[in-house]
């Protein structure tokens, strides 16, 4: 019985290490784009902006894995599969995340007076 107990909580740290990686992905990504507008950061994640559009296309398209009027299975494909995406998202935003956090040190260091 203990085993049983140990597979789901390791089933669940799984599930909220995703979830993290989701949340993560969709705070970063409107930052990093106007971050690329601007000229702030360089070199442009084009893998981040094709996974993102990935997602949304996936998303919004009429053409499904499972269609939609298959009420639960439907939707359930639909945010497993942009949940992977944004998965892939998060990943592709390491050096923008590596970089925003020096930008955010930097900045910190020179309002302290150092």
């Amino acid at each position: 019985m203990a085993g049983k107990g140990d597979k789901l909580k390791t089933r669940l740290r799984g599930r909220s290490r995703v979830i993290g990686q989701i949340t993560r992905a969709l705070r970063l990504f409107v930052p990093m784009l106007g971050d690329v507008l601007r000229g702030g950061y360089r070199p442009v994640p084009w893998m981040a902006i094709l996974w993102m559009l990935a997602a949304l296309v996936y998303l919004i398209s009429p053409l499904d894995l499972i269609p939609d009027f298959l009420v639960l299975v439907g939707v359930l494909d639909d945010a497993v599969i942009v949940g992977w995406l944004l998965t892939r998202v998060d990943s592709s935003l390491g050096p923008y995340r590596a970089w925003r956090e020096e930008s955010v040190d930097r900045s910190k260091d020179n309002s302290s007076g150092v």
